[in-house]
């Protein structure tokens, strides 16, 4: 049964990262989709942030197969690593992080009023659009890919 099929029988499901397995597991993804399939070298891909991030990990079927995490900057709030494994997209998981994502976020109370911002890749633009970010600025290459900079007010 491939992933497309399963959307009418499963729940998507998405965590708060809590556990070093967690962890673990969404670092794995990160991996697989940033610095195996798309080429980022590993040391702009793991930073100083780990720790200080609100990490998710979604999961259909008990398996893993997205991540994403947010965190405040000095600049509002930013949206970052969003990752949904090749065999797992099409299937809504990159929407429902989004969506998990916007709610922790407005339910932080030290978030009200800040600007949520992200570096989007070319891609995943339009899933960022559906939850009403905009574009803003030149395109800019980050780790080799090609990025805009969208805002969101909550």
């Amino acid at each position: 049964m491939n992933p497309k099929e399963k959307k009418e029988e499963q729940q998507i499901l998405i965590e708060k990262v809590l556990t070093e397995e967690q962890l673990n597991t969404i670092f794995k993804i990160r991996e697989d989709v940033f610095v195996i399939e798309q080429e980022v070298d590993p040391s702009e891909e793991y930073d100083e942030f780990e720790s200080t991030s609100t990490h998710f990990l979604a999961k259909i079927d008990g398996q893993p197969a997205g991540t994403a995490r947010w965190r405040f900057t000095d600049k509002g709030v930013k949206l970052e690593r969003f990752a949904v494994l090749k065999s797992m997209r099409g299937i809504g998981v990159g929407q429902e992080l989004v969506q998990a994502v916007l709610n922790d976020i407005a339910a932080s109370p030290e978030s009200k009023g800040k600007k949520l911002y992200m570096h989007a890749q070319l891609d995943a633009m339009p899933l960022y659009a559906k939850f009403g970010f905009k574009k803003v600025g030149e395109m800019f290459e980050e780790c080799n890919i090609q990025h805009f900079k969208m805002e969101l007010y909550l």
